[in-house]
């Protein structure tokens, strides 16, 4: 009688796989997708669309030229007032809108220094000039921060723009409004005395 050959245990292992296998398989799936993902998935942004390109940009608008370094996390008392005219500055360079408002502002101090006006209504169109200033600043900032987070199109980031740059918009309606009640009064006389009347 002939017996039958003893079966044999297939045996299974459990250990853990080689470091190296691992680190070769993150790199094939491009760091934890499918395979043929790692090109899609793990690809970096492109430079021109990262945040740092936004922050390097508009501070080299401020410098010039290169990239000038960002603010300190703390400053003193003093350097406080050294970035925040910094921050005037910066507006005023690379603004259009700012350096408008800065020229309307003076001719509105210089005309109210021909016409001799009261103090009072000099300190209304001081705070009239500061209102349409701060709102550009407000504005810059708020265009700033949007560059800053994305550089595609997104609704939410049109509003940001649309919104500030509305602020400033009625700022200067308010301007205006302030400018027609203070000089038309001295205007007046003078255009009647020149037309003859």
């Amino acid at each position: 009688m002939k017996t039958a050959p003893p079966t044999r245990t297939r045996r299974f292992s459990f250990s853990r796989p080689h470091p190296g296998a691992a680190a070769n398989t993150h790199a094939a799936t491009g760091g934890g997708g499918a395979p043929g993902e790692g090109s899609h998935s793990g690809a970096p942004p492109p430079e021109e669309h990262t945040p740092a390109a936004a922050v390097a940009r508009h501070t080299a608008e401020a410098a010039g030229t290169g990239t000038a370094p960002l603010a300190p996390a703390r400053a003193t008392f003093v350097r406080s007032f050294v970035h925040a005219w910094n921050g005037v500055v910066y507006t005023v360079r690379t603004q259009r809108n700012m350096r408008i408002h800065i020229a309307l502002a003076v001719f509105a101090i210089a005309l109210g220094i021909w016409l001799r006006i009261a103090p009072v209504e000099f300190a209304m169109v001081f705070v009239a000039i500061t209102g349409v200033v701060v709102s550009e600043m407000i504005n810059t900032v708020a265009e700033a921060c949007v560059d800053l987070v994305t550089q595609e199109f997104h609704p939410l980031a049109r509003v940001a723009k649309d919104v500030a740059a509305g602020a400033v918009l009625l700022s200067a309606i308010l301007a205006v409004i302030v400018a027609c009640f203070v000089y038309i009064p001295y205007l007046w006389p003078l255009a009647l005395r020149l037309l003859g009347h």
